[in-house]
């Protein structure tokens, strides 16, 4: 599986494959993945904002 599709199943902007492994390691792990991605998304929006209010 490719890394983009991975993030697109992660953000539920594509469907799951119904072939994988459904286990619940495998969802514990995903949920880790999906919180991680998030929090790196609001720490980068916040170095943003940051950034552009710092050069007013």
């Amino acid at each position: 599986m490719g890394v983009w599709r991975q993030l697109q199943e992660y953000f539920y902007l594509k469907k799951r494959d119904p072939k994988a492994p459904h286990t619940p390691w495998m969802r514990y792990m995903h949920g880790i993945n999906r919180i991680s991605l998030f929090m790196f998304l609001l720490a980068i929006i916040v170095i943003i904002i940051k950034l552009v209010m710092m050069k007013k």
